[in-house]
């Protein structure tokens, strides 16, 4: 396959007839068809525009082969910014057919093409902000907000306790100032006894 190119991917004839995994939705519901080179943010700004709309009470988001993931990271994404959907997960394999054509066509000629049939998994999920029958398969109840949890209020600080005996207080305290008080009083009294005294001679 290495002198050919893939030019298109198309479902096939019985695939494109089949009512899909839930076909009996409403009639608003929004159906979002994902690809492998589809955008989250682009699929999700128009997602959750569409479900904040009152009217609209059910979205199916499907994507098959390399689309599965991104279809299972939009669902979540969704799940946690619109809280109290219900789910419902549908796995099945859809039949793909892939043209190839041959790299480069010879001059004058539209070249040989190849018809590849694939049979790939792909998975198509339901939320809906009605409740569902718990008992169908791949049903999952609304999961709680992480928001919505209480937090117990921080416990009250006790009062600090009064500094002990003999320890320095601050430079405000009265205490502080007496000390002071008597060491400018010793300054303006030269010659006093443990202290040296100066006349003013060289």
């Amino acid at each position: 396959m290495e002198n050919f190119k893939k030019v298109r991917t198309e479902e096939a004839d019985t695939e494109a007839e089949s009512p899909g995994p839930f076909a009996d939705l409403a009639p608003g519901a929004v159906e979002m068809k994902v690809k492998e080179g589809s955008k989250i943010r682009n699929l999700l700004g128009f997602a959750a525009a569409r479900m904040e709309q009152p009217t609209t009470r059910t979205i199916v988001f499907s994507g098959c082969g390399r689309a599965v993931t991104k279809t299972v990271t939009c669902v979540e994404i969704l799940k946690r910014r619109l809280a109290g959907l219900h789910q419902v997960t549908r796995l099945r394999y859809r039949s793909l057919r892939e043209v190839w054509e041959s790299r480069p066509p010879p001059p004058g000629c539209p070249g040989p093409s190849l018809s590849v049939h694939k049979n790939v998994p792909a998975v198509s999920i339901l939320l809906s902000k009605d409740a569902l029958d718990p008992g169908q398969p791949g049903y999952q109840p609304p999961e709680p907000r992480p928001d919505a949890q209480t937090w117990a209020p921080a416990p009250a600080l006790a009062p600090a306790p009064p500094p002990a005996p003999g320890l320095k207080r601050g430079p405000g305290s009265p205490a502080a100032e007496e000390r002071a008080s008597k060491r400018l009083q010793g300054r303006e009294r030269p010659g006093t006894e443990g202290e040296g005294s100066w006349d003013g001679a060289g």
